[in-house]
């Protein structure tokens, strides 16, 4: 398949990954993450955040979210979400499922960023046995629209959930982009921002598998390795998830890899603007590009074969960017597009 637009997922593993992968796959090591790569892993992700933290990998990002929710939440509590959050959306119940119960609570604020007003409107909506109680509040960043909280927006958020004695987890899927994107350290929109959960992703920044938990709180994840045992996420050749973590972070190849699925998007956006009955739904801030596109130009697109995702109404399309997109691709995405538009 040639390099589409659908998924970030559609990438392959980076070289550094898999140069890494293939070294720790000689001889045996010992299983279940007590290994040397993995404790070096844990290490390296904890000096990256300057952090005192407690690290742990598990095989995919819904697992990540819906163990580390679990782990906050008692079965009668709430989590506070934006409408247009994975866990909302795309997660198949799995956070309600792992909690035991919790519900999801949201707000449809604009281009999918939540509001200090709205989590206090959330935050404060019940009172009292007959209903459930908040206990977390959850963000993404980037988040699914493709926009970036800046450290002084979580903040105020995070100031909104300390207030209410909600704890706070970030859906990190694509926390390097948002990085890249800010020119920020990691723990400016991480732990300084009052995050005490990140799941930071790496499958969308060039792994194969292998999602990263951070509790910045080590008192949040007492005896968190028995849930992901029992979710079957203990991973028993966890060196080679480990080891392809120590290819992204050798030489911050995570975040060269952000910023250059950014640039990417950042070169689409700007061809997009400049093609007839097409516009831009949201700022362009990480590797995704939102924007409304006739149908009839979408079947144009998808009749040479182009792969991209309608997600919002019948115009509205997702067009994403990965670390190996190639300028090539876009300038071809955009002259087909172009060319259908003038036909």
């Amino acid at each position: 398949m040639r390099q589409q637009f659908a998924s970030d997922n559609n990438a392959g593993i980076c070289p550094q990954a898999l140069a890494r992968v293939l070294e720790a796959n000689a001889g045996h090591a010992t299983g279940y993450g007590d290994d040397a790569r993995t404790q070096e892993a844990r290490e390296r992700i904890a000096a990256l955040f300057e952090a005192d933290c407690e690290v742990f990998f598990v095989f995919n990002g819904t697992a990540a979210n819906a163990l580390s929710l679990a782990q906050l939440c008692q079965p009668f509590n709430a989590i506070i979400a934006h409408a247009f959050s994975h866990i909302e959306t795309d997660e198949a119940g799995a956070p309600e499922f792992f909690s035991g119960g919790a519900k999801l609570m949201t707000a449809d604020t604009p281009l999918a960023k939540l509001t200090p007003e709205a989590v206090e409107a959330l935050a404060t909506r019940y009172f009292g046995p007959h209903h459930v109680k908040p206990a977390v509040l959850s963000l993404t960043q980037a988040t699914e629209l493709g926009t970036v909280y800046k450290p002084e927006e979580l903040r105020a958020l995070t100031d909104v959930a300390k207030r209410h004695g909600l704890k706070v987890h970030m859906d990190g899927a694509r926390f390097a982009n948002a990085v890249a994107r800010l020119g920020c350290k990691p723990a400016d929109i991480s732990w300084r921002a009052g995050v005490d959960v990140l799941c930071f992703g790496g499958v969308k920044n060039g792994l194969a598998v292998g999602e990263c938990i951070v509790f910045f709180d080590r008192t949040l994840s007492h005896e968190f390795q028995w849930r992901i045992k029992q979710a079957g996420q203990l991973n028993s050749k966890m060196r080679l998830v480990s080891a392809a973590w120590l290819g992204l972070l050798d030489g911050d190849v995570w975040l060269e890899n952000a910023r250059h699925a950014n640039a990417m998007a950042d070169r689409l956006a700007a061809g997009l603007k400049n093609i007839a009955g097409v516009a831009l739904i949201a700022p362009v801030e990480a590797n995704a590009v939102f924007a409304d596109i006739p149908p009839e130009l979408q079947r144009a697109l998808r009749e040479k074969g182009w792969r991209f995702y309608t997600f919002l109404g019948e115009t509205g399309c997702r067009l994403m960017c990965a670390w190996d997109t190639e300028p090539e691709t876009v300038d071809q995405f955009l002259t087909d597009l172009r060319e259908a538009a003038n036909s």
